[in-house]
């Protein structure tokens, strides 16, 4: 019978075990196999002059190979493929090792089976950096995160020194690197930095590998973290799916850290010298050290980071889109009972409808955007305008649509229509509000009262109010309402609009 096949790991264990006198019997029981299987390996290590220690120098195809040669005469038809071409092929999308060792076999019938295919490119694979190791397809994923290291800046003006962080971007396939530098890691800065990486690869990765950072994940989770709505936003704008890297599991970060790492030693470290008095000075030489750095030949590989990009990354990314990302923060408000929403101590109307509703609201340097239900239902320009109101028309109830035909100046002109009290009053409660809209509603019900009582009881109703102090609409209401317009006053004379002085506006300062 055939003695079983070993990995390995075992046969070298089964050759370190016979070198220090053991029997074959105790060789089988300590590695777990037959007597008969320990001397078959053994004996095959004796033919083959690898016995007192000899096969340490050998790595395991190597040891594989001079244990287990071909048959006499085949040697010359089992040709070895390229492993860079084929780690290089690995990148592409779809591409697999059961794949390329079928077209190996087509062109190389009597070539090595599938398990030493994958065996030796494993082998080879081992010996590369561990930046090159993981094995990621063209256009698939972006990694990003910032550095530990930071680099000093000098203000000139006070000689504070200030701390700036170093963004790193890598993708996956080709490796190649993007990095600026920015004074902190806030939300803005982390979007800011991903629209320009970007913009320098000339497109987007499928899936954009952030660690776990608080200004792109809330909240930090194995199965499902919580996005920042913002960051959510910009991932939505470019076309890419935003992944974070799960907690405890470092293989995922592994091509950021090592990244930050390549970046730190040959930009950071490169700069520990310079002085620099601005964030632009310090960026600029960054940037120049970077192309250095995705044109500098790979140690053990062909090509430059450059040149992989080209071939692999390139092609597979998706197009950038035709406007790059404006940064925009996101919160909730509630409507309030005017129909408008409070942001930054200014207010933006919404539909009518969404009274005491909770909506999301899109806050950008330029606009304001608010949505309900996924659905946009508003958009204002952006006013900074402390108290203000920015409405628009088609957001009131029918009848504050109708409250707008009217003007302060129609306002005192139909009241002096009525009579000189009706007038005045009308005049000092537009007066008597910081914005004379907020006067109207008083203005109409006075109206509305004139069509009620007549507009004779109207004027003397607005005369005693006048000379009681009491110029309000509630006030001439409840004085029509008891009949107290029909009272005569002791001395009662006529009340003419009061004389034009510095503290009297007069009917010409409400002309629009």
């Amino acid at each position: 019978m055939a003695a079983e096949r070993l990995s390995m790991r075992k046969v070298r264990e089964v050759l370190r075990l016979h070198a220090l006198g053991h029997s074959r019997r105790d060789i089988g029981r300590s590695v777990g196999i037959s007597h008969n299987t320990a001397g078959f390996y053994i004996q095959r290590a004796e033919l083959a002059g690898l016995l007192a220690g000899r096969a340490d120098a050998l790595d395991d195809a190597q040891l594989e190979e001079r244990m287990f040669p071909p048959p006499p005469g085949r040697g010359a038809l089992r040709p070895l493929p390229d492993w860079a071409e084929v780690h290089r092929e690995l990148r592409r999308k779809g591409v697999t090792l059961q794949l390329l060792w079928s077209e190996y076999k087509a062109v190389h019938p009597d070539g090595v089976q599938y398990t030493q295919f994958v065996t030796r490119y494993r082998a080879w694979e081992g010996a590369l950096d561990p930046v090159l190791r993981l094995e990621h397809r063209g256009g698939e994923k972006g990694f990003v995160d910032y550095a530990g290291q930071t680099l000093p800046i000098i203000d000139p003006e006070t000689g504070e020194i200030h701390e700036a962080q170093l963004f790193v971007g890598v993708l996956g396939a080709s490796n190649r690197t993007f990095a600026e530098l920015t004074w902190g890691q806030t939300l803005p800065e982390w979007c800011g930095s991903h629209v320009r990486m970007y913009a320098y690869f000339g497109g987007v990765p499928e899936l954009t590998v952030p660690d776990n950072l608080k200004s792109g994940v809330r909240r930090a989770s194995y199965y499902e973290p919580d996005i920042n709505p913002t960051y959510l936003e910009l991932a939505r704008h470019y076309g890419t799916t935003v992944l974070p890297t799960r907690t405890g599991a470092p293989r995922d970060k592994a091509k950021v850290e090592t990244a930050v790492q390549i970046a730190e030693r040959w930009i950071l470290a490169a700069l520990r010298n310079h002085t620099f008095h601005s964030l632009a000075e310090a960026n600029e030489e960054v940037a120049r050290l970077l192309e250095v750095l995705n044109n500098r030949p790979f140690q053990k590989l062909e090509g430059t980071r450059m040149t992989r990009f080209e071939e692999l990354d390139r092609p597979a990314l998706r197009p950038l889109p035709d406007q790059p990302y404006v940064y925009a923060e996101w919160k909730k408000a509630r409507v309030n009972i005017d129909y408008h929403v409070e942001i930054g101590r200014h207010h933006y109307s919404v539909p009518h409808t969404l009274l005491r509703k909770t909506v999301d609201v899109s806050i950008s340097a330029t606009a304001v955007e608010i949505f309900h239900a996924g659905r946009r239902v508003a958009a204002h320009p952006r006013s900074h305008r402390v108290g203000g109101f920015t409405t628009e028309a088609g957001h009131r109830p029918l009848a504050h649509q109708r409250h707008l035909e009217w003007s302060p100046e129609r306002l005192v002109r139909w009241a002096t229509t009525v009579g000189s009290s009706a007038g005045a009053l009308v005049q000092r409660i537009l007066e008597s509000k910081p914005h004379p809209e907020q006067g109207y509603r008083s203005c109409l019900g006075l109206m509305r009262l004139g069509k009620q009582y007549g507009v004779e009881r109207l004027e003397a109703a607005c005369f005693r109010a006048l000379r009681s102090g009491a110029t309000t609409y509630r006030s001439v209401h409840s004085i029509l309402k008891n009949g107290l317009d029909r009272v005569p006053l002791t001395d009662q004379a006529e009340l003419e609009l009061p004389a034009a002085h510095e503290n009297v506006r007069g009917p010409s300062y409400y002309n629009i």
